[in-house]
Formats: C-alpha cells, structure tokens, sequence
C-alpha cells in the first residue's frame, strides 16, 4: 500500500488546533502550578516543624511511588464518587477529562518540583539566611527575598529539564480518552486505518520539540555556568 502521507497532511490542522493545543496548554498550567506547589512543599520539607516536614515528605514519597497512570486513573474514576460521599450528594461529582488531567498533573508533577527546588535552597549558603535573619527578615520574607531567587536561577536548566518530562507524559491522558496530540491522531489513525503514519509523525513531532527544548535547556545552562 505504502506510506500515504496525504493522510498526514489533510490532518494537520486538526492535529495541531485541537491536539497540540491541549498538550501545550496543560503542559504550561501544570508546570506553572506544580512549580508553586512544589516549591511550598520544598519549603514544608525542610522546615524546622517535624509535623509540617513529616507531612510534605509523606506526600512527595506517595506521589513518587505511584505510577501517573495510576493516578489519573485514580482521580477521574474515584474522585467523583469520593466527592459524592463527602458532600452527601445522590450523584458522582463530574469533574471532565480536562479537569481531571490538570489537577492531577499538577499534583503529580509538584513532588518532583519539589524535590528540585529543594536541591536548590539547600545549595544557597547558610550564611545568607543567617544574614537574613540579622536584617530582621523573618523565615518568609528571607525566603522570599534571599534564597528562592538564587534558588531558582540554579535550578531553572533542571525545571525545565523535568517541563519536558511533563510535556512527554501528557500523552498519558488518552487512558481518560481526552483529545491530546497523541489522541488526535489515535481518533484518525483508526478512522482512516492509517496507524503507522499517524503514530510515525506524533513520534516525529514529539523528537523534534523535546529535542529542540534540550539544546536551548543545555545552552542555558552553560550560560549559567559562565555567570556562576
């Protein structure tokens, strides 16, 4: 028969506009709350309070252990009926495919961030936060104002390293058969019975811009270097 790519072409639009978009756009949303989140939790961690320090490592080590299949599975089909149970309501809570891969990717992804960003507050000097403290800085405000900036440019070539881990993963969300780029060219692989020319290109796609974001991640860090 051979490889047809018109079937390619004619599906690009479709690809791009309806796939590509909520790939990129959860990916963006559950970096930019699993960063917020996972940094909170970094803080937690590492916080003189056992409680609160206890607390934060439990749910990094839960979230750590599980397969994110398992998770999302876990959140779209469970959560509704925990929901339910909770508010006393007749019917599961519905929450969406959309909403379900949000919150459960920023869920996920926080641990990891977490751990990331506490590799780097740990590697800013004590002295610093002593300093802090000696300005009459409380614990936030030297966080704030100190260490999670310094923090934050030595681990940005990292976060954005684990980004394109998350930008990968999102694909997962087909289990819950929400319309990313991988399932949008799933739906017209087996509509037009063309699923090795479907399944070649979202490879393609996806070498080519997480191999791309690579060489920018390794040409910022070795700028970073250079200021360091």
């Amino acid at each position: 028969m051979g490889f047809d790519f018109d079937v390619i072409e004619r599906s690009l639009p479709y690809l791009f506009r309806e796939g590509m978009t909520f790939t990129v756009t959860l990916t963006l949303i559950a970096m930019t709350g699993g960063i917020i989140f996972g940094t909170l939790l970094a803080m937690m961690r590492l916080s003189a309070l056992k409680p609160v320090s206890m607390l934060a490592g439990a749910y990094v080590n839960l979230m750590r252990s599980i397969p994110l299949v398992l998770v999302i599975f876990w959140f779209f089909f469970l959560v509704p009926y925990i929901g339910a149970w909770i508010t006393g309501a007749n019917q599961p809570i519905r929450v969406g495919a959309w909403m379900s891969a949000v919150i459960t990717f920023t869920m996920f992804e926080a641990a990891y961030y977490c751990e990331i960003m506490r590799a780097g507050i740990q590697s800013i000097a004590r002295g610093q936060v002593w300093s802090g403290y000696a300005l009459g800085l409380n614990y936030w405000q030297t966080m704030g104002y100190i260490v999670l900036p310094q923090a934050f440019r030595n681990m940005v070539p990292v976060l954005l390293t684990q980004t394109i881990i998350l930008f990968q993963d999102t694909s997962l969300v087909y289990v819950i058969s929400a319309t990313d780029f991988l399932g949008a060219a799933a739906k017209i692989a087996n509509r037009d019975y063309r699923l090795v020319e479907m399944y070649s290109f979202v490879a393609v796609v996806y070498f080519v811009i997480s191999y791309s974001l690579s060489l920018l991640v390794k040409q910022l860090q070795n700028r970073i270097a250079v200021i360091r």
